[in-house]
């Protein structure tokens, strides 16, 4: 009688058990959020000295708008810029296999497809673009096929105005300083409020100096506004072309050739005292920032000796004449007729400005963050000879003749150009890197095109509670038990049956 009871409580007890699990199935559930997949982007920085290739990478969910970009991997190309492949048929883009190959190594392959790929090139091309329009076209044209024979998503190559360069260079340095936006000890991400700081960029052929102002821009085409997460700014940018240092020095030069009437020989006072070097007239001459000091006619293939004499005075004369400082147009000007509105606030200034203010703290000893001690260094760095600085920084041998030179065109660039003072000046960090990353305009270039990209949706998917998954699962349990039960009890009541029929034969 107990084995029939049983066997009928069996079949009741599945089909409790399993209403029960239907009524759990029907219990309210949490939306439980997916990691985003990672998207990449490449940035190639054609500069005018040489060109970088950066990969960034960003969660394909976005803040406000705008993707939460770190760097991935960078590269340097060898070579010069690509400018400097003027009418040598593919050289431009063959000088970017390199570090075209190291993207297609680094980012996984499922994601090559998706990849958006961007060349800026800056003052470099935009000078030759000056000189030359149809060279200049045609090397964008070959970098362009080249990056297209790769399986990324090719965007474009383009020469980068320097307001965009300027611009861009800013929202490096302010997304780097977690101005924009911040990861908290809660593992949110949260706007800071902070002030945000000035940029100044120093490259090879042009400088920038970009920041944020309430002050009235008077001069539109210096006015730049920019949306990034969630926020509007409205920032003064310029950039003066040919003030970079390379174009600088080599303006000084041709400057100081003419004054001294082009002769075979010139003395330079910026450079050491005990040393010369020869250059050739086209190197110095052939560029567009030194038409004006061009004579009617000059071999180009002539040579020129340039004797150092080591003379501070005279050097800040000459290199003060380089700039213009006589008449300006609006209620105040920076130099060259150009607006500006008054400095205010933090500012960090990179690219050359970090490497000749690292060179100067580096031979002196002096860490040069007032106005006064960057004068005293500069004095002292021009007061030196060749063989001190070599005991000093004989690392940079090919570069220790113009220090003195860049000392002297930084000096009066940032103090009686830009109008840094005593007040302003000690709020100047000099930077290379922040958090392991370069800056320089191409983050900022990614992170304003970022806005373009369309942000995948993150993927939500019901699930259940931890409670409810443990009543799910005991209820499994037991239904297995009951299953096992029912089977063995069947087993076993066959073989009692079978065990009786024998014993009646």
């Amino acid at each position: 009688f107990m084995a029939q009871r049983s066997a009928h409580l069996v079949p009741i007890a599945l089909l409790v058990f399993g209403l029960a699990g239907i009524l759990l199935l029907t219990i309210s559930t949490e939306n439980v959020q997916e990691e985003p997949e990672l998207r990449y982007g490449i940035v190639l920085d054609a500069g005018s000295s040489h060109t970088s290739l950066y990969i960034y990478k960003w969660p394909a969910n976005k803040q406000n708008g705008t993707a939460v970009v770190t760097q991935h991997s960078k590269c340097h190309a060898e070579g010069e810029g690509i400018a400097s492949y003027a009418g040598q048929p593919g050289a431009a883009g063959q000088s970017l296999e390199a570090c075209l190959d190291h993207a297609v190594k680094s980012i996984p392959k499922d994601k090559h497809q998706l990849t958006p790929v961007y060349l800026g090139a800056t003052a470099g091309m935009r000078l030759l673009h000056l000189s030359s329009p149809e060279l200049s076209t045609q090397i964008l044209k070959e970098v362009g096929q080249k990056i297209q024979s790769y399986p990324f998503d090719y965007r474009g190559a383009a020469i980068l105005s320097g307001k965009e360069e300027g611009a861009y260079g800013w929202v490096t340095v302010n997304y780097l300083s977690e101005n924009f936006i911040k990861y908290g000890f809660e593992g949110h991400w949260f706007s800071p409020s902070r002030p945000t700081v000035g940029a100044l960029d120093l490259g090879g052929a042009s400088t920038q100096i970009t920041f944020a102002t309430q002050e009235k821009i008077e001069n539109k085409d210096d006015l730049m506004k920019l949306r990034l997460y969630g926020h509007e700014y409205t920032l003064y940018t310029h950039s003066f072309l040919c003030y970079g240092k390379d174009q600088f020095l080599m303006t000084l030069l041709a400057h100081i050739m003419k004054s001294q009437g082009y002769p075979q020989s010139v003395t330079h006072p910026c450079y050491p005292a005990d040393h010369s070097r020869t250059v050739k007239l086209s190197s110095i001459l052939d560029s567009p920032c030194t038409v004006k000091y061009k004579p009617s006619s000059y071999d180009p293939h002539a040579s020129v000796t340039v004797h150092g004499s080591g003379h501070y005075e005279y050097c800040l004369g000459n290199v003060s004449e380089v700039f213009s400082f006589n008449s300006c147009p609006f209620s105040q000007c920076s130099f060259d007729k150009v607006f500006q509105p008054n400095v205010t606030g933090g500012f960090m200034a990179f690219s050359a400005f970090f490497y000749v203010h690292s060179f100067l703290q580096q031979v002196t000893g002096i860490t040069a963050s007032s106005p006064s001690e960057l004068q005293d260094v500069t004095k002292k760095v021009c007061s030196m000879s060749f063989t001190q600085m070599m005991l000093l920084a004989p690392e940079q041998k090919s570069r220790l003749h113009y220090y003195c030179a860049a000392s002297v065109f930084l000096n009066t660039l940032m103090l009686r150009g830009y109008g840094f003072n005593d007040t302003t000046f000690p709020h100047i960090s000099f930077q290379k890197k922040v958090a392991d990353t370069m800056v320089g305009w191409a983050l900022g270039y990614m992170l304003s095109l970022s806005n373009l990209l369309p942000a995948e949706q993150l993927e939500l998917r019901k699930a259940l509670t931890p409670g409810v998954w443990g009543s799910l699962i005991f209820l499994f349990v037991m239904l297995l038990a009951a299953v096992l039960s029912f089977c063995l009890f069947r087993v076993y009541n066959g073989q009692n049956k079978k065990r009786g029929s024998e014993s009646t034969i």
